[in-house]
């Protein structure tokens, strides 16, 4: 099962990696990340050979959260080049090329394996009827989605503003938590989750929303955007009063 899903990710991502080499641009690895999920959770449904309203409702979620994030990302980019993270990996980089496919491509696709537990889990094993798990679960999912869509188009409005050009957003979704969108994302893993909680040792896949919430918060998230943000007019005072990542929680 897992070497199955991990077979598929990594032919996905040489795939990937290939067509960056020849766009020259390595930023299509974030538009392409949604994606991958979506296929992930499809090829382990059809593998599985079954069918059951759990997998369902995953499959139509899975679908809405990639096409959206997919969508989005792809809006963001285009006319903008590359991502200014890997155009200056781009330049800095010795064996650009061989350390690019392994710490970009190879490396998003063995958190995309990790991540996507919940989905396979899900996908490769049928379970009892709903439950309380799966309440829970399509209610993470909500309030992380509409944290995540809400937040990116109240983001992509605020810098569509040529009057806010250097400026902060410190209002909407972006009053209650500096992450709006990251915050969502963690919570829409975390419902994934609980999905799996109604199958037998579906506790193994909590390690998605672990995993996704500590790169988001600690890693390639949160530390990397306010890095670009730290000498903007305005940043210190935003931050001071804003919570970091869960609304009205200064600690985390």
């Amino acid at each position: 099962m897992v070497l199955e899903i991990a077979l598929v990710i990594f032919l996905y991502m040489t795939l990937i990696f290939i067509v960056a080499l020849i766009k020259k641009n390595n930023s299509i690895a974030d538009t392409f990340w949604g994606i991958g999920f979506i296929l992930v959770t499809l090829y382990a449904v059809v593998q599985s050979g079954e069918t059951d309203l759990r997998k369902m409702i995953v499959c139509v979620l899975v679908l809405l959260w990639g096409i959206r994030l997919s969508h989005h990302i792809m809006m963001r980019n285009m006319g903008n080049g590359e991502n200014f993270r890997y155009k200056k990996w781009r330049e800095t980089w010795k064996w650009f090329i061989v350390r690019s496919y392994f710490q970009i491509f190879m490396l998003q696709g063995f958190f995309m394996l990790i991540i996507s537990a919940p989905l396979w889990y899900i996908g490769f094993n049928s379970g009892g009827p709903l439950g309380i798990w799966d309440s829970l679960g399509l209610l993470l999912f909500g309030v992380g989605f509409y944290f995540e869509a809400v937040g990116d188009y109240q983001l992509t409005n605020f810098k569509n503003d040529p009057a806010n050009h250097g400026k902060i957003l410190s209002t909407g979704l972006w009053a209650l938590t500096r992450h709006p969108n990251y915050f969502g994302e963690s919570l829409i893993w975390t419902g994934f989750s609980m999905y799996s909680l109604s199958l037998p040792h579906g506790w193994y896949t909590l390690v998605s929303p672990f995993v996704i919430t500590l790169l988001l918060r600690y890693v390639s998230g949160t530390p990397l955007v306010e890095k670009k943000f730290k000498d903007r007019p305005g940043w210190k005072e935003y931050k001071a009063r804003t919570a970091p990542f869960i609304p009205f929680v200064k600690f985390f």
